[in-house]
C-alpha cells in the first residue's frame, strides 16, 4: 500500500476532513484534533499496514505510524489541501471543550512540533561536531568548524523567528507580521541598545534590558498579544486600508509593549520555570531520577512532556545542556528492555518474533511498537519498563548526566546529543534501564492467553474490573443462582436507533472486546429497556450502566455512552434496582439524550460478559433497529 492510499484510508477512518479541526505530526505519529472522536473507526485503522496503533492523549487522537509519518502526512496534505500548513487550525463551534491543562499541552505541542525537525537536525549536527572535535577529526576555530557551527547554532540563536511563525499559525494571526515583530526584537542595533548599560526608554517609558536571542517565553507572549491586537485593528480599519494599516499599527503597538512589559515578564517566567525545574532535578539527585525516570513513559503518553519543551530548549540555548532529556533516552531503553524480556519469557513463536523486532526498533528510538504492541498489551512488561527506567534515571541524575543538544531521537542514533563530560553516565543509565527492565520482565512474566483482559469470567460468577466505575450498588446485590447454565439465546435490542459492530465503539475496553463480545447502539430515543427475561444483578450508582442475567444464562453489561460516568448520574433516571426481576421490553433506564450528546459520545455497548460460556456470540441485525427487535445471538 503506497503513502497516498494509506493517507486516504486514515482520513476516511477518522471521519473525513469534515471531522478534522487540525492535524500535524511529530517524529512518529499523526496528531488529530477531531470534532468527534466517536466517529473514528479504530478497527479500520488497525488493519492498515503502516499503522502501528492508536492512542488518545487528552482529547487528541493519535495515529502511530513510525519513521514514515512525515511521508504519510505529506501525502495527506497533497490529497487534501485543506489540511496543509495549519490551515487546519479552522475553528469550529463543534470543537470539544477541554480543560486548561489539556489546552496548554495542545498549544505547546502545536507550536513546537512543526519546528522540531529544524531544531533536531541542527542539534544532531552540534553533537556530531563535538564528536569530530573529540576524536581529532575536526579542529575548533577553523573555517570548516565555524561554518558547521553556524549551521548548528543558527537555529537556536534565531529560535524566536521559528517560534513566531508557528505560534502565529496556532493563534490564527499573520505569520509574516509575527516574524517582523520577532525580527525587530532581535535586530542587532536593538540588541546593542539594550545591552549598552545605559537607561533606555520609549516615549518616556522605561525599557528593561532583556536579551531576546534564543528566548522562548517572551516571543510566545508577544505573538499571543499580537493575535488580539491584529484582530482588534482589523475590525476598525476600512477594507481599502487593511493591507497597509493593519500590519503597521500591529507592529507599532506590539513591539514597544513587548519591550516595556511582556519581554521582561516572559523572561522572568521562563527563568523562574527553568530555574525551578533545574533546581529540582539537580538537588533531587537520584531520588528525582527514580521518580521521573519511572514515570517518564506515563508523562510522554499523557502529553505532559510538551509542557517542558520550552524549558528544555531554553536550557540548551542558554546553558548549553539539559538534565531532563537523558531521562527520555532512559525511558526508551526501559521499554526496549521490557520487550526483550518478553522475547526471552514468551512461549509463542509469533510473540517472540514481535517482541524481538519491536525491542530493536525501540533501541533505535521508536518505542511505539514496543510500548503499544507488546508492553501495554500484556501490562506486566510495561511495569517492568518503568522499573528499569526508574533504576536508570536514579543512576543518571545521581551522577548529573546531561544532554548537550536536541537530537530528535531518544535511541542509539541520538547518542551524539549526549556527547560531553557526562556522556558515560548517560550511557550507563541507559544500559541499566535496559538490563533491569529485561530482568524485571522475565521475573514478572506475562499471561499470553489473557493479555489485557479487564474481566475474568466463569460459568458461575462474573467479576468486573473497569476504570469507568466500579461503584455498583452492592447493598442490594441479589443472591446469584449458581445452577444456571447458559443455553442458546436470542437477545433483543434494548433501544431504538442504529446497531453497529462492537468494534466500532471508540473505547478500547469495548472496541477490542476486552470485556466480551456483543453489539453497540447509537440511540435516537433516551430510553433503555430490558433485552431479556431475567434478573438485574447490578445498577451502577452513576446510573449509566447496569448488569442483567437472563433466565437462560447470558450475563449482559449495558453501558450507555462513553465516559458518561463523569456525569455522576446527572441526566439519568433508573427505573429498576439490583434484585428486580424483569421481562424483555421492561423500562430499565431513561436518559436525556440531547443534553448528554452535547459533550459525550452516546454510543451504547451491550456486552456478553460471560462470552467464554458460548461457542459464538454474534449480531444478527446491524443498521436501523427498533427496541425489542432481535439483535444478538449466543450459541453454546
Amino acid at each position: 500500500m503506497d503513502q497516498q492510499e494509506t493517507a486516504k484510508k486514515i482520513v476516511d477512518s477518522v471521519g473525513g476532513t469534515d471531522n478534522i479541526n487540525s492535524v500535524y505530526h511529530c517524529v512518529t505519529r499523526l496528531r488529530f484534533d477531531l470534532k468527534d472522536n466517536g466517529k473514528v473507526k479504530q478497527d479500520e485503522l488497525k488493519k492498515l499496514d503502516k499503522v502501528m496503533g492508536t492512542n488518545v492523549s487528552g482529547d487528541q487522537f493519535q495515529v502511530i505510524i513510525g519513521n514514515e509519518v512525515s511521508k504519510v502526512f505529506d501525502a495527506m496534505a497533497h490529497l487534501y489541501p485543506v489540511l496543509k500548513n495549519d490551515s487546519t487550525e479552522k475553528k469550529s463551534s463543534e470543537k470539544k471543550k477541554q480543560n486548561a491543562i489539556s489546552n496548554l499541552f495542545e498549544f505547546i505541542a502545536g507550536v513546537f512540533a512543526p519546528i522540531l525537525p529544524a531544531i533536531a537536525g541542527a542539534g544532531l549536527l552540534k553533537g556530531l561536531i563535538a564528536l569530530l572535535v573529540s576524536v581529532g577529526w575536526l579542529t575548533a576555530g577553523t573555517d570548516t568548524y565555524r561554518i558547521f557551527s553556524a549551521i548548528g547554532d543558527g537555529v537556536f540563536y534565531f529560535l524566536p523567528l521559528l517560534i513566531a511563525v508557528s505560534a502565529a499559525r496556532k493563534f490564527g494571526c499573520n505569520p509574516y507580521v509575527a516574524v517582523a515583530v520577532s525580527a525587530a526584537l532581535m535586530y542587532p542595533d536593538m540588541g546593542a541598545l539594550l545591552s549598552s548599560g545605559h537607561a533606555v526608554s520609549f516615549i518616556g517609558v522605561p525599557v528593561t534590558a532583556v536579551t531576546y536571542a534564543s528566548s522562548v517565553i517572551p516571543i510566545l507572549l508577544a505573538i499571543w498579544l499580537m493575535s488580539y491586537v491584529q484582530r482588534g485593528v482589523d475590525r476598525i480599519i476600512p477594507s481599502s486600508f487593511k493591507l497597509l494599516l493593519v500590519p503597521l499599527i500591529t507592529m507599532i503597538i506590539v513591539v514597544p509593549v513587548t519591550l516595556i512589559a511582556i519581554g521582561p515578564l516572559g523572561t522572568l517566567i521562563g527563568s523562574g520555570l527553568s530555574g525551578g525545574i533545574n533546581w529540582l532535578i539537580s538537588e533531587g539527585g537520584w531520588i528525582a531520577g527514580i521518580i521521573l525516570g519511572g514515570a517518564m513513559a506515563l508523562i510522554v503518553m499523557t502529553g505532559m512532556h510538551y509542557a517542558l519543551v520550552p524549558v528544555i530548549i531554553s536550557n540548551l540555548a542558554k546553558l548549553g545542556f539539559d538534565k531532563f532529556l537523558p531521562l527520555t533516552y532512559i525511558s526508551n531503553m526501559g521499554q526496549a528492555g521490557a520487550t526483550m524480556g518478553v522475547f526471552f519469557r514468551a512461549r509463542d513463536k509469533k510473540l517472540k518474533s514481535v517482541a524481538f523486532s519491536t525491542s530493536v526498533t525501540a533501541l533505535m528510538g521508536v518505542t511505539e511498537p514496543a510500548m503499544y504492541g507488546v508492553n501495554m498489551k500484556y501490562k506486566r512488561p510495561f511495569i517492568a519498563g518503568m522499573i528499569g527506567s526508574a533504576a536508570g534515571g536514579g543512576f543518571s541524575l545521581a551522577f548529573g548526566a546531561n544532554a548537550y543538544v536536541l537530537a530528535g531521537n531518544g535511541g542509539i542514533p541520538g547518542l551524539p546529543a549526549l556527547i560531553g563530560p557526562t556522556f558515560w553516565y548517560a550511557v550507563g543509565g541507559m544500559l541499566i534501564a535496559f538490563v533491569v527492565a529485561t530482568i524485571a520482565a522475565i521475573l514478572l512474566g506475562i499471561n499470553e492467553e489473557q493479555s489485557g483482559e479487564a474481566v475474568q469470567t466463569t460459568s458461575e460468577t462474573t467479576t468486573y474490573s473497569t476504570d469507568r466505575d466500579d461503584s455498583t450498588d452492592s447493598s442490594k446485590e441479589p443472591q446469584e443462582d449458581l445452577n444456571i447454565r447458559a443455553t442458546n439465546e436470542t437477545i433483543l435490542a434494548p433501544m431504538t436507533g442504529r446497531s453497529i459492530p462492537l468494534k466500532e465503539v471508540n473505547d478500547p475496553t469495548f472496541g477490542d472486546e476486552l470485556m466480551g463480545k456483543g453489539v453497540a447502539f447509537v440511540p435516537v430515543i433516551g430510553e433503555l429497556s430490558s433485552p431479556v427475561n431475567g434478573t438485574v444483578l447490578n445498577v451502577f450508582k452513576t446510573k449509566h450502566a447496569m448488569v442483567i442475567r437472563s433466565n437462560d444464562g447470558a450475563e449482559l453489561l449495558i453501558h450507555v455512552g462513553i465516559n458518561t460516568v463523569k456525569l455522576r448520574g446527572q441526566f439519568f433516571e433508573a427505573h429498576v434496582q439490583a434484585g428486580d426481576v424483569v421481562q424483555a421490553g421492561d423500562k430499565l433506564l431513561s436518559f436525556d439524550l440531547e443534553h448528554i450528546a452535547k459533550d459525550y459520545d452516546i454510543t451504547t455497548a451491550m456486552v456478553v460478559t460471560n462470552t467464554s460460556d458460548y461457542q459464538s456470540v454474534f449480531p444478527i441485525k446491524l443498521g436501523d433497529i427498533t427496541m425489542k427487535e432481535p439483535v444478538l445471538k449466543v450459541e453454546i
